[in-house]
């Protein structure tokens, strides 16, 4: 199995971070500093990301948190802001998110102990859908969906949803409930902004063929992965 892989399917790190480390020279097999990309790593190699040595995770495991406001996709945070880490289990820490969720978007995220599993989930090619229910300030009308519907351009960079549908209207806000394949860094916010409308909540309710469910607000459970 080539380096990177190895790496990624520990669950030590997504691949991107493998290729990082084996770049910048932390990888040491049997000893000896390694940044050879395709080096195949065989079944009696010792290998190394500083001093934790990394073994190849066999039994992939796939768990959902129902995240809250307020709390940043980080493990760290350089405002010391609260993370998602801090609601999880104390042996739970090491896994990977599959995305990301901004610090006040709440709902569906999901986490892995296998970074190829993470890679699955994340690259657009497999255009896996994210569902979102949004709150809106504005009266929303017909020409306005028909606009995001048609992909807004923000800044040089192309705004497109799947599908966009009114769920239910209020005196000054709006439910609507929005599909993703990609997910642009604070896309549906901008798509909005660049209308004239204020977004109150945003809350991912699917990530493929999960859901929330009737998942609390702050719960951390096991799931059971379905096929990909």
């Amino acid at each position: 199995m080539r380096l990177s892989k190895f790496l990624a399917h520990s669950g030590y790190c997504s691949r991107r971070e493998a290729e990082q480390f084996i770049q910048k020279n932390k990888v040491i097999i049997n000893g000896n500093t390694c940044n050879d990309f395709s080096y195949q790593v065989k079944k009696d190699d010792e290998v190394f990301i500083g001093k934790t040595q990394i073994k190849e995770q066999r039994k992939i495991e796939l768990y959902a948190l129902n995240k809250p406001r307020g709390y940043i996709t980080s493990k760290k945070d350089e405002l010391d802001r609260k993370t998602v880490y801090d609601l999880l289990p104390l042996d739970k820490k090491n896994l990977l998110t599959i995305g990301r969720l901004d610090f006040n978007t709440e709902g569906l995220l999901l986490f892995t102990n296998n970074g190829e599993h993470k890679r699955h989930f994340e690259l657009p090619k497999n255009k896996i859908t994210r569902t979102y229910e949004v709150k809106v300030y504005g009266n929303i009308n017909s020409s306005d969906i028909e606009k995001i519907e048609a992909g807004i351009t923000i800044k040089g960079i192309k705004h497109q949803v799947k599908q966009i549908t009114l769920i239910k209207k209020l005196k000054t806000n709006n439910w609507l409930r929005i599909k993703l394949v990609e997910g642009k860094n604070r896309e549906i916010r901008k798509i909005f902004e660049s209308l004239g409308f204020v977004v109150n909540r945003i809350i991912r309710t699917h990530y493929g063929s999960y859901s929330l469910n009737k998942m609390k607000t702050g719960e951390f459970k096991k799931m059971i992965i379905k096929k990909i």
